[in-house]
């Protein structure tokens, strides 16, 4: 019960949307299990029938389940009695009985009696599922859109510590078990256990005695399902392990095909792929044990108390009809506890995935967005970073009392060694990541408190991962700005010398590129970048490594596209190739987290100190041309 309570606990809130359908689909699914338990009766009416009729009083015809009622509960009765009288002489025109004549209505009550009883069942079965599959189809996809619109408010430091195996999990394999659920697990747990009350309250206006009989079996279906239960969760838990590792490294290997082939390392890679599918095929099969044991022990657990069951009614003398009606109804009455056992293995296992959501949808951004946020409307001054340290590890500073200031229309060029922190202002500078001491403005007011859309829009990035989605080039290039019109994006692509290349694609600015621009050579993806960022025009536009991906011929070409997308704006240029921060006002050069060096290109080289270093190694000497 447990499980069952914590799925829907965590159902709920999307199951209100749908309250009309999830109603609806519910009381079909009770009305399913009346009809169901209605069988019963009629067995025992049909069985009765082979029988000639016997003319008795009211009183006379009060049968053994009765006189003992009557026993516990005066006055009952003879209200039972009147109701089965009432009952019978509706029926008896319409079936047949041995010694009676058969007339029109008697042979149509033969053929459709049993068939609008299997009709009413079918069609109130039907409409449950349909409904409450309606339901869950819509509950699912709500939830994956939460999923991934949680993902999205989370910060970066979320994702570099997460594998993506684990998040596809989450989002994909997570779902789809909590879906069968909500689809099937909810369906049955109400068409079954209305089924198992109707059927005992059948089986106990037949005999009571019997029925108490039967249901003491009951208990003995408990221990095998705790013991089944808790070795389908133990499974289900190893066996989203094992999925994480293989969907992980499912993508480790199609992202990096092309090393892969590079190094003929395909063998190596099925192989351990194989290893972990193996992995989770062993668990799997230990949840398919867990769940489809369930049947054969309780089997033979029915038929034990069937076989007893038999032995107390010859005993007992009991007619023939309630003999028939009796033992369809424990037969009909273990099938149901059957079905409701596998619905106990189902919620088992979906609730390890359903505590994987809950455990995603708790967390929590670690760069949140104030309250009442500040409003920039444009950059007018500065950007100033004061005092700033920061570490993406809290023991280890990437940038240490870091001090910088950046007046509007300035170029700053950023360089220095792997690891000194260059890429990290750009992550603090676009509040991917706060700082741990110290503080960081735009026109004097804190990166903390402004929105998040304020402070991105009035900044254009460009970086060495260029990143382009597998939609139509007109369509990158207007991420930049979602209503900028087709005259804003032609003119954007003319800026960043992109538009005579994209004019000779197949079909022009409206082509296709493929996952990650596949269709594209690296430069023109940069290129595209670049048109981005101008059809964003932004006031502040950030260079990260711009063109380290790209060789000499695409770099020049991209090169001159950034030198025009610098015209008249404030620029912050991280390189690595020191040759592109010539043009710059003003070079700083870091080392641990701190600036050792500052001043023009030319003045640096001159000093012969750090930079002049790192110049001469990339062929680059004071007075020499670039």
């Amino acid at each position: 019960m447990g499980n069952i309570k914590t799925v829907f606990k965590f159902g709920a809130h999307y199951l209100r949307r749908y309250w009309v359908r999830l109603c609806a689909g519910l009381l079909l699914g009770a009305l399913f299990g009346l009809a169901n338990a209605s069988f019963i009766g009629a067995a025992k009416a049909i069985t009765d029938r082979f029988q000639p009729a016997k003319p008795v009083s009211v009183g006379a015809a009060a049968s053994t389940t009765e006189h003992q009622l009557d026993k516990v509960a005066p006055g009952l009765k003879a209200r039972l009695a009147n109701f089965k009288n009432r009952l019978n002489a509706a029926m008896d025109p319409w079936l047949p009985r041995v010694g009676e004549a058969l007339d029109w209505r008697r042979i149509l009550g033969a053929l459709l009696f049993l068939p609008l009883l299997v009709t009413l069942r079918s069609s109130t079965d039907y409409g449950s599922s349909y409904c409450l599959g309606w339901v869950s189809e819509r509950v699912i996809n709500d939830m994956r859109i939460e999923v991934l619109h949680k993902f999205s408010t989370l910060s970066l430091d979320f994702f570099n510590r997460s594998k993506t195996g684990d998040l596809l999990t989450r989002i994909n394999s997570d779902t789809a078990k909590l879906q069968n659920c909500l689809k099937s697990g909810a369906a049955e747990i109400v068409k079954e256990s209305v089924s198992i009350i109707g059927v005992i309250a059948m089986l106990a206006w037949l005999n009571w005695h019997l029925t108490v009989f039967a249901l003491v079996f009951l208990p003995a279906c408990l221990v095998p399902l705790a013991v089944l239960g808790r070795k389908a969760r133990r499974a289900a838990k190893a066996s989203v392990k094992a999925e994480i590792l293989q969907s992980s490294q499912l993508v480790e290997l199609i992202s990096s095909i092309r090393v892969i082939k590079a190094y003929s390392l395909e063998g190596q890679q099925v192989n351990r792929y194989t290893k972990l599918a193996r992995e989770l095929v062993r668990h799997g099969m230990k949840g398919v044990q867990a769940r489809e044991m369930i049947n054969p022990l309780l089997e033979v657990v029915s038929m034990l108390g069937v076989g007893a069951l038999i032995l107390y009614i010859f005993k007992t003398q009991t007619s023939i009809g309630d003999f028939v009606g009796f033992l369809y109804g424990v037969m009909a009455l273990f099938i149901s506890v059957r079905k409701l056992a596998k619905v106990h293995i189902m919620f088992k296992q979906a609730s390890v995935g359903v505590e994987r959501l809950a455990e995603i949808m708790r967390e929590e951004p670690s760069v949140k967005e104030p309250s009442s946020p500040k409003i920039l409307t444009g950059f007018r001054s500065e950007i100033r970073f004061d005092n700033v340290s920061f570490g993406y590890v809290p023991d280890r500073l990437v940038l240490q009392d870091f001090n910088l200031a950046i007046p509007r229309g300035m170029q700053v060029g950023v360089a220095g060694a792997s690891g000194s922190g260059k890429s990290t202002l750009v992550n603090l500078l676009f509040r991917f990541y706060d700082p741990a001491q110290g503080a960081i403005s735009i026109d004097g007011v804190p990166l903390r408190e402004m929105s998040f859309g304020s402070l991105r829009g009035l900044m254009a990035l460009v970086s060495q991962e260029i990143v382009v989605f597998d939609q139509t080039v007109a369509e990158n290039i207007a991420l930049g700005k979602p209503t900028a019109t087709r005259a804003e994006i032609e003119t954007a692509a003319r800026e960043a010398n992109a538009h005579e290349f994209i004019v000779r694609l197949p079909q022009g600015y409206d082509t296709l590129v493929g996952e990650r621009g596949a269709t594209l050579s690296g430069g023109q993806r940069q290129r595209i970048s670049i048109a981005r960022a101008f059809v964003r025009n932004a006031p502040i536009l950030v260079l990260d490594e711009a063109t380290a991906s790209l060789d000499s011929a695409a770099e020049a070409e991209v090169q001159r596209a950034i030198d025009h997308l610098a015209e008249h704006r404030t620029v912050i240029s991280v390189a690595h190739r020191l040759s592109t921060l010539a043009k710059c006002d003003r070079v700083v050069v870091l080392s641990h987290g701190k600036i050792v060096e500052s001043g023009t290109f030319e003045e640096l080289l001159r000093q012969g100190n750090a930079f002049a270093a790192m110049a001469a190694r990339q062929g680059i000497v004071a007075g020499g041309n670039l």
